[in-house]
C-alpha cells in the first residue's frame, strides 16, 4: 500500500476528472435560475467561486509539499493543528463529505446511464443504476488500484469533449447573445444571485480530494502542490467556455425551462439524435470519472484514520490483504457508509425532505468553513518564516478564506443551513472526542 503508483499526470487527472464531472452539466440552470437568466453575472459568480478552489489549491499546496503521509486533510490538521483535530476533520471526511457525493454522483450516474440506454426513468431505476455504476468502480479499484487510476486519467480526457464541443460551437454557431448585457451591475445591488454559489460550490468541488491519496504519487511533496496549482486555472477557463457557450447555443430562459434536459437538449441541436446519443456517451463516462476519483478517496480513509487510532477497530482498517495489497476492510467499511447515505437520500428524494436540496449539501458548504484552520496554519507558517514568499504564505491563504467565507455565506441561503450546519458538527465533534478520550486518555 506504500507504493507509489500515480504520476503527476493522474494526480492533475485526479483533481480535474473529480471536480469536472456532473456539476457543470446538471447545474447550469440552477446558476441562470439564481441570477435571474442573467449570463454576465452568472460568469461574474463563477470568477468569485473560483477564488476559493485557485487559492484554496495553492495554500493547501504548502501543507503537501511537506507531508506525505495518508489522509490528506486528515494528516494536515494532525501534523499542522493537533492530532485530536486530525481525527475531527477525519471523521468528517469520512461519514459526510465523501460518502454524501459519493452517494449523489452514483444516482447522477444512473441519471446519465437512463438517458443514454433510453431506460424509464423512475428513481428506483436510477437509483439502481447508480449502484451498479458504483459497485463496478469500487470492485475495479480494489482489485487493481493501477487500473482505477489509468481509468481516472482517461476519463479525464474524453470528459473535456462535451466540455469543448459545446462551449465553442454555442461561442461559434450560437444567437445573438442578447442576454450578455451589463445588466448584471445594477442586479448585484440585490442579493438573490448569491443563491448561486451554492450549485457553483457544487460544480467546483472535489480538489481537495485529491490529497487522500498522496501518499500513492509518484514524488508527492513536488507533483501534488503541482497538480494542485495547475488544475484549477484548467477547470475555471473550462466551466467559462461551457457556460457562455451552452447559453448562447441554448439561450437562458430554454436552460431555465428545461432543467437537467437541456445538455441533452443541446447536443441535439448539434448533431441531431444520432450524434448526441455520442455525446451522451462521453459526458456519462465523464460522470463515472468523478465518480471514481471519489471511490479512490473513500475506500482509503478508514484506512488512514485507522493508522492513528482515530476510529474503532482500527487493526482491522488497516491490515491489508496479501493478494491484493489493498486494506479490504477499509474499502468494505466505506461501502456501509456510503449504502447508508444512498438509502438517507433515496427517502430524501422520494419524499422530498430537502426541498431544492439534497444530501451532498450538507457537508460541501461546511467544508470550507473548515479549511479554515487549515490555511491559517499556512499563515502561522509564513509569520514563522518558514514560508518565505508572502504571495504564498500571505495573499494566497488571505483570498482563499476569502472565497472560502464567500460560499459559505451562499449556503447560509439554504432554508435548511441550520439542519446542515448541526450533523456535521456533532460529526466533527464525535471525531474530535474519540481521538481526545478512547486514545489519548488510555
Amino acid at each position: 500500500m506504500q507504493q507509489s503508483r500515480y504520476n503527476l499526470f493522474t494526480a492533475i487527472a485526479l483533481i480535474v476528472g473529480v471536480v469536472i464531472g456532473s456539476g457543470i452539466f446538471f447545474k447550469s440552470d440552477n446558476i441562470l435560475v439564481a441570477t435571474g437568466g442573467n449570463v454576465f453575472l452568472g460568469i461574474l459568480v463563477f470568477v468569485i467561486a473560483a477564488i476559493s478552489i485557485v487559492f484554496g489549491c495553492l495554500t493547501i499546496a504548502e501543507l503537501a509539499a511537506r507531508t506525505d503521509h495518508p489522509g490528506g486533510v486528515l494528516s494536515y490538521a494532525k501534523e499542522f493543528i493537533s492530532p485530536s483535530m486530525g481525527s475531527a476533520y477525519g471523521w468528517f471526511q469520512t461519514f459526510i463529505y465523501l460518502p454524501t457525493i459519493t452517494a449523489i454522483l452514483a444516482w447522477v450516474s444512473g441519471i446519465y446511464f437512463c438517458i443514454l440506454f433510453n431506460v424509464e426513468q423512475t428513481l428506483e431505476i436510477q437509483i439502481l443504476a447508480g449502484i451498479c455504476c458504483f459497485l463496478v468502480l469500487y470492485a475495479t479499484n480494489i482489485l487493481s488500484a493501477k487500473i482505477g487510476g489509468h481509468f481516472q486519467s482517461t476519463a479525464m480526457v474524453i470528459k473535456l469533449i462535451p466540455l469543448v464541443i459545446i462551449g465553442f460551437a454555442g461561442l461559434i454557431f450560437g444567437g445573438t447573445a442578447d442576454h450578455f448585457t451589463s445588466t448584471a451591475v445594477s442586479e448585484i445591488s440585490s442579493t438573490g444571485w448569491i443563491a448561486a454559489i451554492a450549485p457553483i460550490a457544487f460544480s467546483f468541488d472535489g480538489w481537495i480530494i485529491s490529497t487522500s491519496v498522496a501518499y500513492e504519487i509518484k514524488n508527492s511533496k513536488r507533483n501534488l502542490p503541482l497538480a494542485l496549482v495547475i488544475s484549477p486555472l484548467i477547470i475555471l477557463v473550462l466551466y467559462i467556455i461551457y457556460f457562455v457557450g451552452i447559453s448562447n447555443l441554448v439561450g437562458p430562459t430554454e436552460i431555465m425551462n428545461s432543467g437537467d434536459a437541456h445538455l441533452d437538449f443541446a447536443a441535439n441541436m448539434i448533431f441531431g439524435p444520432s450524434g448526441a446519443k455520442i455525446l451522451m456517451l462521453f459526458v456519462f463516462i465523464s460522470v463515472l470519472g468523478t465518480l471514481n476519483g471519489l471511490v479512490m478517496a473513500m475506500i482509503r480513509m478508514p484506512y488512514a484514520l485507522g493508522l492513528d487510532q482515530m476510529i474503532p477497530n482500527a487493526k482491522a482498517m488497516t491490515k491489508l490483504s496479501s493478494r491484493f495489497d489493498f486494506p479490504v476492510n477499509s474499502a468494505f467499511f466505506a461501502l456501509i457508509i456510503v449504502g447508508f447515505w444512498m438509502v438517507v437520500h433515496y427517502f430524501a428524494q422520494k419524499y422530498t425532505l430537502f426541498p431544492n436540496s439534497d444530501i451532498s449539501e450538507i457537508a460541501i458548504v461546511t467544508s470550507y468553513l473548515l479549511y479554515l484552520g487549515l490555511y491559517y496554519k499556512v499563515f502561522s507558517l509564513w509569520q514563522k518564516k518558514e514560508i518565505k514568499s508572502v504571495f504564498r504564505g500571505l495573499i494566497c491563504p488571505l483570498l482563499a478564506a476569502i472565497g472560502s467565507l464567500i460560499i459559505f455565506s451562499g449556503g447560509i441561503q439554504n432554508p435548511l443551513f441550520g439542519l446542515y450546519f448541526a450533523i456535521c458538527t456533532i460529526v466533527f465533534g464525535a471525531g474530535y472526542g474519540y481521538y481526545h478520550f478512547a486514545v489519548l486518555k488510555k
